[in-house]
């Protein structure tokens, strides 16, 4: 890594900066033999993964409960958690292999304000009200919608982590959105490092029945 583009990314993740940079090496050492990412993202883990998975930390409001749906390697979920120490962060996913990885991986940073289910989301409808619910890389958003929805306290956050063609599938995806009373939806353009890819996010609010 180059000594400017540590620099940039120890300003932007500032008092977390340590414990991401040992998620780093954590996925370093461990994502690639243990199936979690392919070699070619791991050469571009830290603008790619790390820094935007941390862009959408500041959304959270203080002190929500969050889940983070389909967690996988802990993006985004791990990377919030180290940024926002103030939130409680539940890990999901349904495959044993990645809540393993999980479990080391939050006992490995001592994150305190984290924890791991085995399950998929829609097991999880009528059993949680968390502030906010996280997604990336999980499913096109109509399916988010759905699984995600049920997730949510009245006024919790809906934060679909999405790539350029974020606003063409909130268009396609709007009445799939407000069927799960997922409102004031929009897209979220989210550049926090100079040079580094920007972040998209589909944002929505739940509303009451």
């Amino acid at each position: 890594m180059a000594a400017e583009d540590r620099a940039a990314y120890r300003d932007f993740f500032g008092e977390a900066y340590p414990g991401v940079a040992s998620l780093a090496g954590l996925l370093e050492a461990e994502a690639g033999v243990r199936g979690l990412m392919g070699p070619r993202e791991l050469e571009r883990l830290w603008p790619r993964h790390l820094v935007n998975c941390g862009a959408v930390a500041a959304l959270l409001p203080p002190g929500a409960a969050v889940i983070d749906v389909g967690s996988g390697a802990g993006l985004p979920g791990l990377v919030v958690a180290l940024m926002r120490p103030d939130v409680t962060m539940e890990l999901v996913d349904s495959m044993l292999r990645r809540t393993v990885w999980l479990a080391e991986a939050v006992a490995a940073l001592g994150l305190g304000n984290t924890t791991v289910t085995r399950a998929r989301a829609e097991e999880l409808a009528g059993r949680r009200q968390a502030g906010a619910v996280l997604s990336r890389a999980v499913g096109p958003l109509d399916r988010l919608a759905q699984w995600c929805g049920p997730l949510l306290a009245t006024g919790g956050l809906f934060l679909a982590m999405k790539g350029e063609t974020a606003a063409e599938e909130l268009a396609a995806a709007g009445a799939a959105l407000k069927r799960h009373r997922l409102e004031q939806a929009e897209v979220l353009r989210l550049a926090p490092v100079a040079g580094v890819e920007a972040t998209y996010v589909v944002r929505a609010v739940k509303t009451k029945p």
